[in-house]
């Protein structure tokens, strides 16, 4: 089972959280994955289409009406 790690973001502006996704990713070996929290809206549309475009599955895992919860994995 691959490991689970979880990066807060919420209230964090952009770009500083595609910031500190991009290093955690960086930090991952390709079978783990990293469960984001962020707002919705802009940040969330940011780290969707950049991280699609690097090669990343993302997959929501929870939603409200201020944040979203995504996992982000590598392509295989």
């Amino acid at each position: 089972m691959p490991n689970l790690n979880l990066l807060d973001l919420k209230s964090v502006p952009c770009p500083l959280n595609f910031v500190k996704i991009k290093l955690a990713l960086e930090n991952l070996s390709p079978k783990e994955e990293l469960i984001v929290e962020l707002d919705k809206g802009e940040p969330e549309e940011i780290i969707y289409k950049n991280l699609k475009g690097k090669g990343f599955i993302i997959r929501q895992l929870e939603e409200d009406d201020y944040s979203i919860k995504i996992k982000i994995l590598h392509e295989s």
